[in-house]
This record gives structure tokens, C-alpha cells and sequence, in this order.
């Protein structure tokens, strides 16, 4: 059976986030008293018969990975690259040295292009032994293909990001789109049939550049998919008020929570 779990829930800032009267954090709309309201920032682990596909490296790896107790992947793949998807990237070389190997590295070519820049070290070709810094191997992959990462059946999807494209991947009947804003109606037709799907959701009201409520309520319509597990939520979205306010079909994800998708 396959299990998801939501390393992180949150928006590139998390909740709460900096700030605030006393300097202990901005909650905005968040009850502060709520554990499910503190969200880091946005990335899951796939795991399946043994195998694990971590998605993105944001800045708060580290601690997501030992909260949940997972200690070790297989691959990577990376949705984008704004850095609070990859900036936890350094901590690749902790995992590298528990599998004893490189890693492999999926993204886009701009992606995968941009990552070789901030984090150069990280892609020179690995000469044993020992890991003294991440070592991960690239593999450059587009939109609508269909390909094996880690033993799993992938298909990557086009989304648009506002001023970025970013890719969601289908695995069987389960679906992940975090940082999306709009989607292609044949992308949304290729998600038809999938029973869960965690999505990107920053807040109430329409943003540039993320899905809103009512937006991703429209496109869980369209699609017929049974459960829909919003993420990337900003501290608009306070628990209490979604698990009153949202429309049936959608509930709130919270950091750690597990999912086991229908096959």
C-alpha cells in the first residue's frame, strides 16, 4: 500500500510566520493554540514496498525528516525551483551517507539548471569514499512525460505558477500540485480518475501566483476526485474555520499527517 506523508503544509514563509507583537511569531488569522495551524514549509515523501520519493528539499528537511522518522530516500524530485522548495538541500548529504550513494535529482531543465548554479558542489561527480557534502545526480524531465523515479510509475503535469511553471506529478491514483495557480484543461483531464489529491492552497481570497479555495474546489469538481488534502496554506487558513467553512470534498493537511491513497 502506498503511503504519503505531508512532511510540510506551509506557504514560503510557514506559520506562523516571522514577526508578530513579541517577536514569537505572526499567526494572522491561525490560532496559535492549534498544533495542526504550525505548518513548515511544503514538501511530502511517496513510500511504497520499501522505496521512497522525497519531493523538494525545502529549508525545514531536516526537522520534517525526523519528526516523521524517515531515514533515508531513494530519489528526489524537485516541482520548482524557489528556494522554499530547495534551500534544505545541504541536508541531501546526511541522506547520501545513510543509502551509502548518490542520489538521483529529477526537475525541469530550468529546474535542474538553477540548482547546478546555487548548489554546484552538489552535482560534481561523486568520488568514493565518504560524503562531506550532498551528492545528487541530475536527470532533466518534462511536463506530460510518463517515467519510473525510485520503482514508481510517474507522470509529471504542467502547472502554472504565476510567473514560474512548476510540475505535479500523478503516481496511480494519487496526485500532488503544490504552487499552481492555473491549470490547462487537458492537465486537469489527466488527473480524472485519481482518488486523492493533495493541492496547493495559500488562502481564502485570489492570489497571483497560488490557488484559492474556490478555485481548487472548482477543479476537485471537474476532476471527480473523492478527497482533496489542501497544502502550501498561508496563516489565512486557520483549521478551526476550514474544518467549518470548506466546501465537502477538501479538508485542511497538517505537517505529518499520513495518507493512504485507494489503488
Amino acid at each position: 500500500m502506498m503511503r504519503v506523508v505531508i512532511l510540510g503544509c506551509g506557504g514560503s514563509a510557514g506559520v506562523p510566520q516571522l514577526g508578530g507583537e513579541d517577536g514569537r511569531g505572526d499567526w494572522g488569522a491561525c490560532d496559535p493554540s492549534e498544533p495542526r495551524n504550525q505548518r513548515t514549509r511544503s514538501s511530502i515523501l511517496i513510500e511504497q514496498d520499501g522505496r521512497r520519493l522525497l519531493i523538494d528539499t525545502g529549508p525545514d528537511l531536516r526537522a520534517q525528516l525526523l519528526a516523521t522518522g524517515i531515514a533515508g530516500i531513494d530519489a528526489v524530485l524537485f516541482t520548482h525551483a524557489h528556494a522554499d522548495h530547495i534551500t534544505g538541500l545541504d541536508d541531501v548529504r546526511i541522506l547520501n551517507r545513510l543509502t551509502g550513494k548518490p542520489i538521483d535529482a529529477y526537475g525541469s531543465p530550468k529546474t535542474i539548471e538553477e540548482l547546478t548554479l546555487r548548489f554546484d558542489y552538489a552535482f560534481r561527480p561523486w568520488k568514493p569514499s565518504g560524503f562531506y557534502r550532498p551528492v545528487l545526480v541530475p536527470h532533466q524531465v518534462a511536463a506530460g512525460q510518463d517515467l519510473t523515479i525510485a520503482g514508481f510509475p510517474v507522470t509529471l503535469l504542467d502547472q502554472d505558477h504565476g510567473y514560474v511553471r512548476s510540475l505535479g506529478l500523478r503516481i496511480g491514483r494519487f496526485a500532488y500540485s503544490t504552487d499552481v495557480v492555473a491549470m490547462d484543461a487537458e492537465v486537469l483531464d489527466r488527473l480524472k480518475g485519481i482518488d486523492t489529491w493533495v493541492v496547493g492552497c495559500f488562502q481564502r481570497q485570489k492570489h497571483a501566483t497560488h490557488a484559492h479555495i474556490a478555485l481548487v474546489a472548482q477543479w476537485a469538481a471537474r476532476i471527480g476526485v473523492r478527497r482533496t488534502v489542501l497544502t502550501h496554506m498561508g496563516y489565512d487558513l486557520d483549521w478551526a474555520w476550514m474544518q467549518a467553512n470548506l466546501p465537502p470534498g477538501l479538508e485542511p493537511g497538517f505537517d505529518g499527517m499520513e495518507i493512504h491513497p485507494a489503488s
